[in-house]
């Protein structure tokens, strides 16, 4: 179930609200919460509800096992398996035709078999919650969690699901346990999920129409032109598409009484890769920096050390992303930008008086980055970079592709992911404004939500890119 979906909106949603600010009781709270996260999962994955399930009750087991147990080696050891169990399921539903793939390449012949698995929507999302949760207790951050239930609601809470954020237990532990919830919050929670709504069905689906009819045409067969064309549309696609659904995500949580931490601050308005990855995806990145760039040494131990963290960051970020042999080589193109400017560029972009240049090469480096990204196989990844670099003219024209329309919703889309926030601060702080909402924003929500059903009403194109994941 998309939030983005009519059912969502107008069924579930009001349904699930209603119930529990009905309920009374704070505990009882929780379980509506968790009975309808269960059903939310189960909507779209019956089949692997079984599977979450698992996944709570083993990390529900482990946490009381490495904050109960004695010894620091049973404890290492039990750490161990709980890395193993869920990187494991992880890696059996995302990773095995992958690793098929690797061996009977090496080997020259079909050594093992491919197998019909179908990937569990939100897997990466949860497991890197729950191990979260584990490595927290074990390395004494938080208490253990007693209740199951409160775990449960952790792993499951359906605002965060299938898309993230990626919560970390230690930032909503309080929460889980006891939160508050008034109308200001609540009204503020409907004004970011209105705007995440109208970034993902007003914006992201008008581009994913264009990207998704350009990229699928014959590489071989496109001209410079609409490669770039394509390619860049499908970058505002993915930054309103997930920044929306993670504003849907953060508003759902103001609703129900949870802080989820923001997941972009305009990160297409970057002046070097670096800051781009602390303004993108910006969950994923904490999670990665306090689970393995910082246990496997940080920049403590040397230049040559930090570059090989930066280096294995950065191609697990790209596995993460998915099983193919693009996601990886994207994570290492992002990694060796990051470790040139650890060594050398980062000092000359810091210093360059032409701030504009630094704009110029970090979107160049984006852009190159997401046509690798939504490359199925290589062989479109090369077809698609020989475009760009060099000039063909092709046989499609792009007006075939682009109408006056769609080129009203890129200008809107390129002023609205950045520099409209940078020129008019004031706007920005009016539209977000936590401590009021006035009548105009009840209009602004109103014309922002009517516009997306008549969208979803009249077409049943809505795809969402990290559904994938």
């Amino acid at each position: 179930m998309l939030f983005s979906s009519l059912v969502f909106i107008w069924y579930f949603l009001p349904a699930v609200f209603l119930l529990y600010h009905l309920v009374p009781w704070k505990q009882a709270k929780n379980l509506v919460l968790l009975a309808a996260s269960l059903f939310f999962y189960a909507w779209g994955e019956p089949k692997y509800i079984l599977l979450m399930l698992l996944s709570i009750s083993l990390n529900y087991l482990f946490g009381l096992g490495v904050s109960g147990l004695s010894g620091k080696g049973i404890r290492r050891l039990l750490l161990a398996l709980c890395l193993g169990v869920n990187l494991g399921l992880l890696g059996y539903f995302k990773y095995f035709n992958f690793g098929a793939e690797l061996v009977n390449f090496l080997m020259g012949r079909e050594q093992v078999s491919f197998r019909e698995i179908s990937l569990p929507i939100g897997i990466s999302f949860y497991t890197f919650q729950a191990l979260s949760y584990v490595l927290d207790v074990y390395r004494g951050d938080i208490s253990v969690q007693k209740n199951p239930f409160c775990l449960a609601l952790y792993i499951s809470f359906f605002p965060q699901l299938i898309a993230g954020p990626i919560v970390k237990y230690h930032d909503i532990e309080a929460q889980i346990g006891s939160r508050t919830t008034n109308l200001t919050m609540q009204a503020y929670g409907i004004k970011r999920f209105s705007y995440g709504l109208g970034k993902k069905v007003i914006l992201a689906n008008a581009f994913a129409q264009a990207a998704d009819r350009i990229l699928e045409l014959p590489g071989e067969e496109m001209g410079t032109v609409i490669t770039w064309f394509g390619v860049l549309v499908y970058a505002l696609q993915i930054y309103f598409d997930f920044s929306g659904y993670s504003d849907m995500a953060i508003g759902l949580g103001k609703m129900f009484g949870f802080d989820f931490m923001e997941n972009f601050n305009y990160p297409y308005l970057s002046a070097s890769v670096s800051e781009f990855w602390r303004r993108w995806h910006i969950s994923l990145s904490t999670w990665f920096r306090e689970y393995l760039y910082i246990p496997l040494g940080g920049n403590r131990k040397g230049t040559a050390r930090t570059c090989m963290n930066l280096f294995i960051v950065f191609m697990a970020t790209g596995l993460w992303h998915g099983a193919s042999v693009s996601f990886v080589l994207w994570g290492v193109y992002y990694g060796i930008f990051l470790i040139m400017e650890r060594l050398f560029l980062g000092k000359w972009l810091e210093n360059n008086r032409w701030k504009w240049v630094n704009h110029i090469y970090t979107m160049t480096v984006v852009v190159f980055g997401w046509m690798l990204f939504r490359a199925e196989h290589m062989r479109f990844a090369k077809r698609w970079l020989v475009n760009m670099i060099t000039w063909k003219r092709g046989i499609y024209p792009l007006r075939m592709y682009a109408d006056y329309r769609l080129f009203f919703w890129i200008i809107v889309g390129v002023l609205l992911c950045g520099p409209l926030q940078h020129m008019f601060p004031s706007l920005k702080k009016r539209l977000y404004r936590r401590e009021e909402t006035d009548i105009w924003d009840v209009a602004i929500m109103a014309a922002i939500v009517f516009y997306a059903t008549m969208l979803l009403v009249s077409n049943t194109y809505n795809p969402f890119i990290y559904f994938r994941f």
